[in-house]
């Protein structure tokens, strides 16, 4: 029998940190306004394409399983902000690595979509149809934000990307459950209607601000998540108490502790970073994932359920068992251009650059 196991990972935050208190000097808002709804208390602002930064972590990923690119089956890349809509981001990324004998595919889940990407690759090992797949998450949400009209969503969001490698092994450790849905005539509650091919075709301005229902969402996210818990635990005979860490989307801190109260798990076991990183959307569960390794909160044989919202309403839950090595077999050089901007700097640039669309929209 084949398992689905991780043998490598890496992530990258862009350089350039946007505070709170960064935000309140050009936004009515303030420090302790975001971070006592939000959990945030700072986010990363990419100054590169949404392909560069998952470059860097893919690369990362790579080097820890120790394996070349060519070795790669597969490339599910999981984004809500591509740099392009046709084609692929995952075939820009496979010509930046090198993964000549790769397929190629994005996933959109929205913020579950790192999930999507996991659960379905695993189950490709699984079956035997590939051995290798390399599943990343990468955003560069901060291009989407509205700073001048919509403070509320765009607080909530950061930039960032990371990788995880999959490969076939007989030993019985990796995936071996997952659940995926999501909630019927939610659709408006977390979207960006005015940015499509239906607007193109009504040649109307695309408009990227994001259309956000908080209290909804929250209740739906709670609900979904701890279905979806629910679910893979019962499917798969696994115990509360087997389940030594529980990595969540990091969209919120009070959803990600009512989840916590709601599955009756300690949030000692629940990792948690939205704090320095905000919401990264798709790569916010791979990102957390590293980070746990980094600190030592990842050991062999540990029962890790990972689980996601996201726009949609999507949601799904996988559990996994970690393997003998938590340490990284290598290490990758590659690295961005570097910049001397600042996230305020950049969201300002940002803005600017909206306004002056606007404006031109406004007089055609």
């Amino acid at each position: 029998m084949l398992y689905a196991q991780i043998t490598g990972w890496g992530r990258f935050l862009p350089p350039a940190v946007l505070t709170n208190e960064d935000i309140s000097t050009v936004v009515d808002t303030s420090s302790e306004w975001i971070s006592s709804r939000t959990g945030i208390n700072a986010r990363r602002i990419s100054h590169v394409m949404n392909v560069d930064l998952a470059h860097v972590a893919a690369e990362r990923a790579l080097a820890c399983a120790g394996i070349s690119a060519l070795d790669v089956d597969v490339i599910a890349y999981a984004t809500t902000t591509p740099d392009e809509i046709i084609p692929n981001t995952a075939s820009l990324l496979q010509g930046k690595i090198g993964a000549a004998n790769a397929a190629c595919f994005d996933l959109n889940a929205a913020c579950t979509a790192f999930l999507y990407s996991f659960n379905m690759v695993s189950d490709m090992i699984r079956a035997g149809s590939i051995k290798t797949a390399l599943v990343v998450g990468s955003e560069r949400l901060s291009s989407l934000m509205d700073w001048a009209n919509k403070r509320d969503s765009a607080v909530l969001f950061g930039d960032g990307a990371g990788a995880v490698v999959l490969q076939a092994s007989e030993q019985k450790s990796g995936f071996f459950q997952g659940k995926l849905g999501c909630v019927q005539d939610t659709r408006g509650l977390l979207a960006m209607p005015d940015f499509g091919m239906h607007a193109v075709a009504q040649h109307r301005p695309l408009d990227v601000s994001l259309d956000f229902s908080g209290r909804e969402i929250f209740r739906n996210a709670v609900n979904g998540m701890a279905a979806a818990c629910t679910d893979v635990l019962q499917n798969s005979g696994t115990s509360l108490d087997e389940i030594d860490l529980v990595i969540p989307h990091q969209a919120n801190t009070r959803i990600i502790e009512a989840l916590a109260k709601r599955l009756e798990i300690p949030m000692e076991k629940v990792v948690v970073t939205l704090g320095n990183y905000a919401n990264t959307s798709t790569a916010s569960i791979p990102i957390a994932l590293c980070e746990a390794l980094e600190e030592g909160r990842v050991k062999p044989g540990m029962t890790i359920l990972i689980v996601a919202f996201g726009a949609g309403l999507t949601w799904g839950a996988s559990l996994f068992t970690w393997a003998d090595r938590i340490t990284p077999l290598g290490e990758s050089d590659v690295a961005l251009p570097t910049t001397d901007k600042t996230g305020l700097d950049l969201i300002l640039e940002a803005t600017a650059l909206r306004a002056e669309a606007a404006k031109r929209n406004n007089s055609d």
